[in-house]
């Protein structure tokens, strides 16, 4: 009698905890991945590239999805063999069997949570005043206030978290149609300034030397900054405890929601070279996260559409950043709980059961980083903190190409096989990911000095856990360890 995965990992003894509940299907599934793509993404990014490339913006999107597909294909191939809810941590485990660099992997991810999220928040703000700015209800602000209100933001959003948020899945489809509007908005006003024949659709193919980087260090450039607006496809893996028949509908669900990202990405960057002069793209990158407001604004003179879009911005990126700091908080939380980082940050509210430790450590983490990146006035700090989750992440991405390898090896030969990823692409997808991630794509070393910190962070306490651990364990005999004093790693004791 043959089983499923549904049979096996549903089917629980009596005395187990039960599983989570299967109730994603390829809908529901294709709408979560493509909510987790779309968001600030695309609202932080769009001006830097433009100001960067010109008016061929649209090729960085196009080559970071490129990317992106191929380390999905990594993704897709390790998720339907190992098909639970731990993604690059856990492949990473079963390929190197390192425990440090488990948790460095692990680490990074929850780092890369926290940039995004301080990304949003300051993306939030910029078009939270640029909305207040358009409909005349007040002027234009300073960089300290908009900083002030991202950290004010980002209070709020561990104020929400405290309470418990109950993230429902379906609610998701709203959230991500009103994702999907807020840039339809900005393709619809491209293709209206077209039809008027007053677009600039001929500098879609011309390339403009901003930066005098020369054409294949500018692309370059432009792919790593493009690579922050299609990342969230690995976050999907998480969800595949809940997800009916993962290793049949997961391939195909999650190549279509990149194809839809990247479709519409294209779209918008066409639109904003349509709308706006060759000299307003090389000025488009001091708007930071309000350049699509730019282009609505500048486009749609004659209708109330720039009045409302960039709230509809606010809330597309505020679901982005609640997303993050909820991951974030929760991963800290597992960690503690699994004394890779101190106990005390696996506290958990008695009444509302959720993990204020960790929430609050995450959320000083985002305030100490909004803070540190807005020193210096005349810094992007969309583009850093974006540069900053980008560079993670693509360092968490070569590890997991490459223990798609490994595991490829390591396979039983008998075990059956959902999906594969074509020859040698997950060496290629581990070289291009570093590549990218490397100092030759012009990237602001604060970038660098922002992911060291945030590592070295943990990589301390890791170590001061670690110590503490040990000293337990060596004065531990048997009958302590059953009233469940922690084991000690460094002697290759399972946790």
């Amino acid at each position: 009698m043959s089983t499923t995965s549904d049979d096996v990992y549903q089917a629980s003894p009596p005395d187990e905890e039960p599983q989570l509940k299967r109730v994603l299907g390829p809908k529901l599934l294709l709408l979560f991945i493509v909510g987790d793509i779309l968001g600030a993404g695309v609202y932080a990014v769009t001006g830097t590239m433009a100001g960067t490339v010109g008016g061929i913006v649209w090729l960085p999107f196009l080559l970071a999805f490129i990317v992106a597909t191929l380390t999905a294909f990594s993704y897709l191939e390790l998720v339907t063999q190992y098909p639970r809810a731990a993604g690059a941590a856990l492949y990473a485990h079963k390929a190197f069997g390192i425990h440090f660099v488990t948790f460095l992997v692990a680490f990074a991810v929850v780092c890369s949570g926290i940039t995004s999220a301080s990304t949003s928040a300051n993306v939030l703000a910029q078009n939270l005043f640029g909305g207040l700015e358009v409909n005349g209800w007040m002027g234009a602000p300073d960089k300290g206030m908009i900083t002030l209100v991202a950290m004010a933001f980002m209070v709020l959003l561990a104020v929400i978290n405290l309470r418990g948020v109950g993230e429902s899945v379906k609610f998701n489809v709203v959230l991500t149609a009103v994702e999907v509007l807020a840039l339809c908005i900005v393709i619809g006003v491209g293709f209206f300034v077209m039809a008027q024949g007053t677009g600039n659709i001929q500098e879609i193919t011309v390339f403009t030397d901003y930066q005098d980087k020369g054409l294949f260090l500018a692309v370059t450039a432009a792919t790593s900054i493009a690579f922050f607006a299609m990342v969230g496809f690995e976050d999907s893996v998480n969800m595949v405890e809940e997800t009916k028949n993962p290793e049949r509908i997961f391939p195909r669900t999650m190549l279509t929601g990149l194809g839809i990202a990247v479709l519409l990405y294209m779209l918008v960057a066409v639109s904003v070279v349509s709308v706006l002069s060759p000299t307003e793209l090389g000025e488009i990158r001091e708007s930071e996260g309000a350049a699509l407001l730019e282009v609505v604004h500048k486009g749609s003179p004659d209708f109330p559409i720039d009045k409302v879009f960039p709230f509809l911005a606010v809330f597309a990126v505020a679901n982005t950043a609640l997303i993050n700091m909820l991951m974030a908080s929760r991963l800290i939380y597992g960690m503690a709980r699994q004394h890779v980082l101190p106990r005390g940050l696996g506290k958990v509210l008695p009444g509302r059961r959720s993990p204020w430790a960790g929430i609050t450590f995450s959320t000083v983490l985002a305030l100490g980083l909004i803070w540190y990146v807005s020193i210096d006035p005349d810094s992007n700090i969309v583009a850093n903190l974006s540069g900053t989750t980008a560079f993670l992440l693509l360092c968490v991405f070569t590890v997991v190409n490459v223990a798609c390898v490994v595991l490829r090896r390591k396979r039983d030969p008998d075990r059956k096989v959902f999906f594969t990823s074509p020859g040698q692409l997950p060496w290629v997808a581990a070289i291009l990911c570093a590549f990218l991630a490397g100092p030759w794509v012009g990237r602001n070393p604060i970038q660098y000095q922002v992911a060291g910190g945030l590592m070295a962070i943990g990589v301390v306490l890791w170590f001061i856990t670690w110590l503490i651990t040990r000293k337990s364990a060596a004065s531990a005999g048997p009958h302590d360890r059953e009233q469940g004093i922690p084991p000690d790693e460094s002697r290759g004791e399972p946790l």
